[in-house]
Protein backbone atom coordinates (compact mmCIF):
# COMPACT_ATOMS: atom_id res chain seq x y z
CA UNK A 1 0.00 0.00 0.00
CA UNK A 2 0.89 3.17 -1.04
CA UNK A 3 -0.10 6.75 0.65
CA UNK A 4 -0.06 9.88 -1.18
CA UNK A 5 -0.40 13.30 0.21
CA UNK A 6 -0.49 16.29 -2.21
CA UNK A 7 -0.11 20.13 -1.13
CA UNK A 8 0.82 23.52 -2.40
CA UNK A 9 -2.11 24.08 -3.83
CA UNK A 10 -4.04 27.99 -3.63
CA UNK A 11 -5.01 30.75 -6.01
CA UNK A 12 -3.05 32.32 -8.59
CA UNK A 13 -2.82 34.69 -11.20
CA UNK A 14 -3.03 34.35 -14.50
CA UNK A 15 0.41 33.90 -15.44
CA UNK A 16 1.82 33.07 -12.11
CA UNK A 17 3.64 29.77 -10.75
CA UNK A 18 2.47 27.33 -8.34
CA UNK A 19 4.89 24.17 -6.89
CA UNK A 20 2.46 21.26 -5.84
CA UNK A 21 4.43 18.39 -3.65
CA UNK A 22 3.26 14.78 -3.02
CA UNK A 23 4.74 13.20 -0.42
CA UNK A 24 4.62 9.48 -0.37
CA UNK A 25 4.66 6.49 2.31
CA UNK A 26 4.28 2.83 2.41
CA UNK A 27 6.32 1.01 0.57
CA UNK A 28 9.72 1.79 -1.53
CA UNK A 29 9.13 5.13 -3.39
CA UNK A 30 11.43 4.39 -6.29
CA UNK A 31 9.75 1.10 -7.16
CA UNK A 32 6.77 3.42 -8.76
CA UNK A 33 6.46 5.32 -11.70
CA UNK A 34 4.56 8.58 -10.55
CA UNK A 35 1.83 11.37 -12.54
CA UNK A 36 0.21 14.01 -12.19
CA UNK A 37 -3.46 14.47 -13.36
CA UNK A 38 -6.58 17.01 -13.27
CA UNK A 39 -10.17 17.28 -13.06
CA UNK A 40 -11.70 20.40 -13.79
CA UNK A 41 -15.24 21.03 -12.54
CA UNK A 42 -17.79 19.24 -15.02
CA UNK A 43 -14.67 17.21 -17.31
CA UNK A 44 -13.22 14.35 -16.98
CA UNK A 45 -9.59 13.22 -15.03
CA UNK A 46 -7.10 14.26 -17.42
CA UNK A 47 -2.88 13.30 -17.45
CA UNK A 48 -0.90 16.24 -17.07
CA UNK A 49 2.58 14.30 -16.38
CA UNK A 50 4.55 11.61 -15.43
CA UNK A 51 7.96 10.48 -14.34
CA UNK A 52 9.78 7.35 -14.68
CA UNK A 53 11.48 5.94 -10.91
CA UNK A 54 14.79 7.46 -11.58
CA UNK A 55 13.90 10.78 -12.82
CA UNK A 56 15.38 10.58 -16.17
CA UNK A 57 12.41 10.32 -18.20
CA UNK A 58 9.23 12.70 -18.30
CA UNK A 59 6.17 12.78 -20.53
CA UNK A 60 3.95 15.86 -20.81
CA UNK A 61 0.68 16.46 -23.23
CA UNK A 62 0.50 19.33 -25.59
CA UNK A 63 -1.67 21.33 -23.59
CA UNK A 64 1.13 21.55 -20.64
CA UNK A 65 4.43 20.80 -22.27
CA UNK A 66 7.17 23.87 -22.16
CA UNK A 67 5.24 25.26 -18.91
CA UNK A 68 4.74 22.60 -16.16
CA UNK A 69 7.79 20.43 -14.86
CA UNK A 70 7.58 16.96 -13.12
CA UNK A 71 9.89 15.98 -10.88
CA UNK A 72 10.87 13.68 -8.27
CA UNK A 73 13.36 13.32 -5.12
CA UNK A 74 13.35 9.53 -3.92
CA UNK A 75 15.46 10.23 -0.73
CA UNK A 76 12.44 12.29 0.19
CA UNK A 77 9.38 10.08 -1.56
CA UNK A 78 8.21 13.37 -2.93
CA UNK A 79 7.08 14.00 -6.53
CA UNK A 80 6.62 17.52 -7.32
CA UNK A 81 4.89 19.59 -10.42
CA UNK A 82 6.14 22.53 -11.00
CA UNK A 83 3.31 24.70 -12.78
CA UNK A 84 4.56 27.63 -14.61
CA UNK A 85 3.03 30.27 -17.18
CA UNK A 86 -0.51 29.39 -15.82
CA UNK A 87 -3.92 30.04 -17.33
CA UNK A 88 -7.51 30.08 -16.10
CA UNK A 89 -7.90 26.43 -17.82
CA UNK A 90 -5.59 25.22 -15.82
CA UNK A 91 -8.28 25.52 -12.88
CA UNK A 92 -8.62 22.08 -11.42
CA UNK A 93 -8.01 19.72 -8.90
CA UNK A 94 -4.38 18.34 -9.15
CA UNK A 95 -4.02 14.45 -7.89
CA UNK A 96 -0.90 12.84 -7.86
CA UNK A 97 -0.26 8.82 -8.65
CA UNK A 98 1.57 6.29 -8.26
CA UNK A 99 2.02 3.34 -10.68
CA UNK A 100 3.55 -0.30 -10.12
CA UNK A 101 6.39 -0.92 -12.16
CA UNK A 102 9.57 1.65 -13.15
CA UNK A 103 8.62 3.62 -16.42
CA UNK A 104 6.42 6.41 -16.88
CA UNK A 105 2.48 5.98 -17.97
CA UNK A 106 0.09 8.42 -19.17
CA UNK A 107 -2.78 6.07 -18.60
CA UNK A 108 -5.28 6.46 -16.14
CA UNK A 109 -5.87 3.12 -15.49
CA UNK A 110 -1.91 2.14 -15.44
CA UNK A 111 -2.06 3.49 -11.89
CA UNK A 112 -2.62 1.76 -8.91
CA UNK A 113 -2.58 4.71 -5.85
CA UNK A 114 -3.80 7.87 -5.65
CA UNK A 115 -3.78 11.08 -3.45
CA UNK A 116 -6.30 13.09 -2.74
CA UNK A 117 -6.05 16.03 -4.34
CA UNK A 118 -5.58 19.65 -4.34
CA UNK A 119 -6.92 22.80 -5.72
CA UNK A 120 -5.47 24.84 -7.48
CA UNK A 121 -7.51 27.90 -9.24
CA UNK A 122 -6.18 30.37 -11.74
CA UNK A 123 -8.10 33.92 -11.76
CA UNK A 124 -8.04 35.82 -14.97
Amino acid sequence: QVQLVESGGGLVQAGGSVRLSCAASGRTFSNYGMGWFRQAPGKEREFVAAINWSGSSTYYPDSVKGRFTISRDNAKNTVYLQMNSLKPEDTAVYYCAAASGASYYAVEDRYDYWGQGTQVTVSS
